[in-house]
Protein backbone atom coordinates (compact mmCIF):
# COMPACT_ATOMS: atom_id res chain seq x y z
CA UNK A 1 0.00 0.00 0.00
CA UNK A 2 0.83 3.68 -0.76
CA UNK A 3 1.31 7.07 0.05
CA UNK A 4 -1.97 8.88 1.26
CA UNK A 5 -3.98 5.60 1.18
CA UNK A 6 -1.37 4.58 4.52
CA UNK A 7 -2.66 7.32 6.25
CA UNK A 8 -5.84 7.64 5.79
CA UNK A 9 -7.09 6.40 9.23
CA UNK A 10 -5.78 9.62 10.28
CA UNK A 11 -9.24 11.68 7.90
CA UNK A 12 -11.44 10.39 10.82
CA UNK A 13 -9.14 9.80 13.62
CA UNK A 14 -8.02 13.80 14.06
CA UNK A 15 -11.85 14.66 14.52
CA UNK A 16 -12.19 11.61 16.98
CA UNK A 17 -9.13 13.06 18.62
CA UNK A 18 -10.01 16.51 18.85
CA UNK A 19 -13.52 15.41 20.38
CA UNK A 20 -11.50 13.61 23.20
CA UNK A 21 -9.90 16.59 24.34
CA UNK A 22 -12.74 18.45 23.94
CA UNK A 23 -14.09 16.25 26.46
CA UNK A 24 -11.57 17.98 29.32
CA UNK A 25 -11.62 21.40 28.01
CA UNK A 26 -12.68 23.69 30.60
CA UNK A 27 -16.22 25.29 29.72
CA UNK A 28 -14.58 28.77 29.35
CA UNK A 29 -11.13 28.00 26.51
CA UNK A 30 -14.38 28.61 23.98
CA UNK A 31 -11.35 30.52 21.32
CA UNK A 32 -9.44 27.03 21.81
CA UNK A 33 -11.83 24.55 21.51
CA UNK A 34 -13.16 26.21 18.32
CA UNK A 35 -9.72 26.38 16.89
CA UNK A 36 -8.92 22.98 17.86
CA UNK A 37 -11.79 21.58 16.10
CA UNK A 38 -11.72 23.77 12.83
CA UNK A 39 -7.97 22.40 12.71
CA UNK A 40 -8.33 19.07 13.04
CA UNK A 41 -11.53 18.73 10.36
CA UNK A 42 -9.65 21.02 7.91
CA UNK A 43 -6.32 19.07 8.00
CA UNK A 44 -8.71 16.05 7.51
CA UNK A 45 -10.61 17.86 4.19
CA UNK A 46 -6.37 18.06 3.16
CA UNK A 47 -5.91 14.39 3.60
CA UNK A 48 -9.17 13.85 1.78
CA UNK A 49 -8.72 15.91 -1.37
CA UNK A 50 -4.66 13.94 -1.52
CA UNK A 51 -6.54 10.65 -1.10
CA UNK A 52 -9.39 11.91 -3.84
CA UNK A 53 -6.32 12.55 -6.57
CA UNK A 54 -4.76 9.33 -6.11
CA UNK A 55 -8.04 7.73 -7.22
CA UNK A 56 -8.04 10.12 -10.06
CA UNK A 57 -4.73 8.46 -11.77
CA UNK A 58 -6.00 5.36 -13.34
CA UNK A 59 -9.31 3.76 -13.46
CA UNK A 60 -10.68 1.48 -10.51
CA UNK A 61 -8.54 2.19 -7.87
CA UNK A 62 -8.86 0.29 -5.14
CA UNK A 63 -6.37 0.45 -1.94
CA UNK A 64 -7.20 -1.28 0.88
CA UNK A 65 -5.17 -2.08 4.22
CA UNK A 66 -6.65 -4.46 6.61
CA UNK A 67 -4.79 -5.88 10.07
CA UNK A 68 -5.70 -8.25 12.74
CA UNK A 69 -7.40 -6.64 15.62
CA UNK A 70 -8.54 -9.72 17.93
CA UNK A 71 -7.63 -13.95 18.09
CA UNK A 72 -9.62 -16.22 19.55
CA UNK A 73 -8.66 -19.83 18.63
CA UNK A 74 -8.29 -20.05 15.41
CA UNK A 75 -11.04 -16.89 14.43
CA UNK A 76 -9.65 -13.64 13.83
CA UNK A 77 -11.54 -10.13 13.76
CA UNK A 78 -9.69 -8.49 11.10
CA UNK A 79 -10.42 -4.81 10.98
CA UNK A 80 -9.16 -2.31 7.82
CA UNK A 81 -9.87 0.83 5.62
CA UNK A 82 -10.51 0.88 1.94
CA UNK A 83 -9.37 3.95 -0.75
CA UNK A 84 -11.62 3.98 -3.89
CA UNK A 85 -13.45 6.67 -5.93
CA UNK A 86 -16.47 6.78 -4.61
CA UNK A 87 -14.96 6.51 -0.93
CA UNK A 88 -12.40 9.32 -1.70
CA UNK A 89 -15.44 11.29 -3.06
CA UNK A 90 -17.34 10.67 -0.14
CA UNK A 91 -14.53 11.79 2.10
CA UNK A 92 -14.16 14.86 0.11
CA UNK A 93 -18.08 15.74 0.44
CA UNK A 94 -18.09 15.11 4.14
CA UNK A 95 -15.14 17.02 5.16
CA UNK A 96 -15.96 19.74 3.41
CA UNK A 97 -19.38 19.73 4.27
CA UNK A 98 -18.68 19.43 7.50
CA UNK A 99 -16.19 22.41 7.72
CA UNK A 100 -18.24 24.93 6.56
CA UNK A 101 -20.98 23.50 9.23
CA UNK A 102 -18.27 24.00 11.98
CA UNK A 103 -18.02 27.42 10.68
CA UNK A 104 -21.01 28.44 10.71
CA UNK A 105 -21.77 26.86 13.98
CA UNK A 106 -19.04 29.96 15.27
CA UNK A 107 -21.82 32.52 15.06
CA UNK A 108 -24.98 30.28 15.87
CA UNK A 109 -23.61 28.72 18.74
CA UNK A 110 -21.93 31.91 19.91
CA UNK A 111 -24.46 32.73 22.55
CA UNK A 112 -24.71 29.41 24.34
CA UNK A 113 -22.49 28.86 27.27
CA UNK A 114 -21.93 25.21 26.32
CA UNK A 115 -20.26 26.37 23.08
CA UNK A 116 -17.49 23.86 24.23
CA UNK A 117 -19.37 21.01 24.47
CA UNK A 118 -21.36 21.82 20.89
CA UNK A 119 -18.17 21.18 19.22
CA UNK A 120 -16.95 18.42 21.33
CA UNK A 121 -20.15 16.62 19.83
CA UNK A 122 -19.58 17.99 16.12
CA UNK A 123 -16.04 16.66 16.21
CA UNK A 124 -17.20 13.29 17.21
CA UNK A 125 -20.00 13.24 14.93
CA UNK A 126 -17.67 13.91 11.97
CA UNK A 127 -15.11 11.75 12.70
CA UNK A 128 -17.78 8.71 13.24
CA UNK A 129 -19.33 9.73 10.16
CA UNK A 130 -15.93 9.89 8.24
CA UNK A 131 -15.12 5.99 9.88
CA UNK A 132 -17.95 4.61 8.01
CA UNK A 133 -16.79 5.98 4.70
CA UNK A 134 -13.27 4.13 4.81
CA UNK A 135 -14.43 1.16 6.55
CA UNK A 136 -13.37 -2.02 4.98
CA UNK A 137 -15.07 -4.34 7.38
CA UNK A 138 -18.63 -4.70 8.63
CA UNK A 139 -17.29 -4.39 11.98
CA UNK A 140 -15.39 -1.44 11.91
CA UNK A 141 -18.53 0.19 10.05
CA UNK A 142 -21.08 -0.89 12.67
CA UNK A 143 -18.25 0.54 15.25
CA UNK A 144 -18.37 3.82 13.79
CA UNK A 145 -22.04 3.75 13.15
CA UNK A 146 -22.93 3.41 16.99
CA UNK A 147 -20.46 6.15 17.24
CA UNK A 148 -22.52 8.14 14.78
CA UNK A 149 -25.93 7.25 16.74
CA UNK A 150 -24.21 8.45 20.04
CA UNK A 151 -23.17 11.76 18.48
CA UNK A 152 -26.83 12.40 17.09
CA UNK A 153 -28.48 11.52 20.44
CA UNK A 154 -26.30 14.59 22.23
CA UNK A 155 -26.58 16.85 19.59
CA UNK A 156 -30.68 16.44 19.48
CA UNK A 157 -30.69 16.47 23.22
CA UNK A 158 -28.19 19.46 23.41
CA UNK A 159 -30.64 21.51 25.94
CA UNK A 160 -31.34 18.49 27.59
CA UNK A 161 -32.85 20.91 30.48
CA UNK A 162 -35.83 21.17 28.15
CA UNK A 163 -38.40 18.24 28.11
CA UNK A 164 -38.92 18.39 24.43
CA UNK A 165 -35.45 17.79 23.65
CA UNK A 166 -34.56 15.49 26.26
CA UNK A 167 -37.33 12.84 24.86
CA UNK A 168 -36.27 13.74 21.27
CA UNK A 169 -33.48 12.55 21.82
CA UNK A 170 -34.48 9.21 23.49
CA UNK A 171 -36.96 8.76 20.45
CA UNK A 172 -34.45 9.49 18.09
CA UNK A 173 -31.93 6.34 19.82
CA UNK A 174 -34.76 4.12 20.28
CA UNK A 175 -36.43 4.03 16.75
CA UNK A 176 -32.30 4.07 15.04
CA UNK A 177 -31.63 1.40 17.60
CA UNK A 178 -34.25 -0.65 16.09
CA UNK A 179 -32.78 -0.59 12.83
CA UNK A 180 -29.15 -1.46 14.51
CA UNK A 181 -30.52 -4.82 15.93
CA UNK A 182 -31.22 -6.09 12.24
CA UNK A 183 -27.64 -4.49 11.37
CA UNK A 184 -25.91 -6.75 14.23
CA UNK A 185 -27.96 -9.85 13.29
CA UNK A 186 -27.21 -9.53 9.18
CA UNK A 187 -23.53 -9.28 10.78
CA UNK A 188 -23.05 -11.88 12.94
CA UNK A 189 -24.62 -13.91 10.37
CA UNK A 190 -22.63 -12.88 7.29
CA UNK A 191 -19.91 -13.90 9.66
CA UNK A 192 -21.04 -17.34 10.67
CA UNK A 193 -21.76 -18.07 7.06
CA UNK A 194 -18.93 -16.86 5.28
CA UNK A 195 -16.22 -16.50 8.21
CA UNK A 196 -15.18 -12.76 7.36
CA UNK A 197 -16.80 -9.31 7.74
CA UNK A 198 -14.02 -7.35 5.60
CA UNK A 199 -15.73 -6.03 1.96
CA UNK A 200 -12.78 -6.30 0.48
CA UNK A 201 -9.26 -8.84 1.02
CA UNK A 202 -7.70 -10.65 -2.10
CA UNK A 203 -10.98 -12.07 -3.68
CA UNK A 204 -11.85 -13.58 -0.23
CA UNK A 205 -13.77 -10.48 1.15
CA UNK A 206 -17.88 -10.54 1.78
CA UNK A 207 -17.96 -8.03 -0.99
CA UNK A 208 -16.04 -10.51 -4.11
CA UNK A 209 -17.51 -12.57 -6.35
CA UNK A 210 -16.48 -15.88 -4.47
CA UNK A 211 -18.29 -15.16 -1.35
CA UNK A 212 -21.03 -13.30 -2.50
CA UNK A 213 -21.56 -16.22 -5.26
CA UNK A 214 -21.71 -19.10 -2.05
CA UNK A 215 -24.51 -16.96 -0.10
CA UNK A 216 -26.08 -16.46 -3.43
CA UNK A 217 -26.11 -20.54 -3.75
CA UNK A 218 -27.75 -21.09 -0.82
CA UNK A 219 -31.65 -21.07 -0.29
CA UNK A 220 -33.55 -20.38 2.73
CA UNK A 221 -37.08 -21.57 3.60
CA UNK A 222 -39.78 -19.94 1.19
CA UNK A 223 -37.12 -19.82 -1.31
CA UNK A 224 -35.20 -16.80 -0.30
CA UNK A 225 -31.40 -16.69 -0.56
CA UNK A 226 -28.70 -16.23 1.82
CA UNK A 227 -27.39 -13.18 0.02
CA UNK A 228 -30.61 -11.43 -0.10
CA UNK A 229 -31.25 -12.28 3.40
CA UNK A 230 -28.13 -10.65 4.68
CA UNK A 231 -28.78 -7.21 2.36
CA UNK A 232 -32.08 -6.78 3.90
CA UNK A 233 -31.01 -7.14 7.39
CA UNK A 234 -28.22 -4.90 6.05
CA UNK A 235 -30.93 -2.31 4.89
CA UNK A 236 -32.87 -2.28 7.59
CA UNK A 237 -29.91 -0.58 9.91
CA UNK A 238 -29.47 1.80 7.02
CA UNK A 239 -33.41 2.76 7.60
CA UNK A 240 -32.86 3.58 11.00
CA UNK A 241 -30.26 6.00 10.78
CA UNK A 242 -31.42 7.27 7.10
CA UNK A 243 -34.77 7.83 8.42
CA UNK A 244 -37.26 5.69 6.32
CA UNK A 245 -40.33 4.32 6.57
CA UNK A 246 -41.25 3.15 9.04
CA UNK A 247 -38.02 4.00 10.88
CA UNK A 248 -38.68 8.00 10.44
CA UNK A 249 -40.64 8.97 13.43
CA UNK A 250 -37.61 10.11 15.14
CA UNK A 251 -37.07 13.09 12.11
CA UNK A 252 -40.03 15.62 13.10
CA UNK A 253 -38.63 16.13 16.64
CA UNK A 254 -34.73 15.81 15.84
CA UNK A 255 -35.01 19.94 15.17
CA UNK A 256 -35.26 19.95 19.10
CA UNK A 257 -31.23 20.04 18.86
CA UNK A 258 -29.49 23.13 18.08
CA UNK A 259 -27.24 21.57 15.30
CA UNK A 260 -26.92 23.90 12.27
CA UNK A 261 -27.65 20.68 10.07
CA UNK A 262 -30.83 20.62 10.93
CA UNK A 263 -33.07 22.70 8.73
CA UNK A 264 -34.43 25.67 11.03
CA UNK A 265 -36.48 27.72 8.64
CA UNK A 266 -35.95 30.65 11.97
CA UNK A 267 -32.74 31.43 13.91
CA UNK A 268 -33.58 30.86 17.54
CA UNK A 269 -34.34 34.28 19.59
CA UNK A 270 -30.57 34.99 20.70
CA UNK A 271 -29.75 34.62 17.50
CA UNK A 272 -26.14 36.74 17.40
CA UNK A 273 -24.42 38.50 14.39
CA UNK A 274 -21.96 36.35 12.57
CA UNK A 275 -19.60 38.88 13.87
CA UNK A 276 -20.13 38.26 17.56
CA UNK A 277 -18.55 34.69 17.24
CA UNK A 278 -14.85 36.00 17.99
CA UNK A 279 -15.83 38.19 20.85
CA UNK A 280 -17.96 35.33 22.29
CA UNK A 281 -14.83 32.75 22.41
CA UNK A 282 -12.47 35.74 23.87
CA UNK A 283 -15.02 35.64 27.18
Amino acid sequence: MEGIARHLWLVPTLPLVAAGVLALVPRRERRWAAGLAIGALTVSLVLALLAFARTLTGPGVRLTHNFTWLEFGDAQLVLGWVLDPLGAGMLVMVTLVGLLIFLYSLGYMAADENFTRFFCFLSLFAGAMLGVVIANSLLLLFICWELVGLASYLLIGFWYQKPAAAAAAKKAFITTRIGDVALLVGMLWLYAASGTLVFYDGSEGCLESGVVNRLAAQTLTGGLTLSTALGLLIFVGAMGKSGQVPLHVWLQVAMEGPTPVSARSTPPPWWPPASSWWRACSR
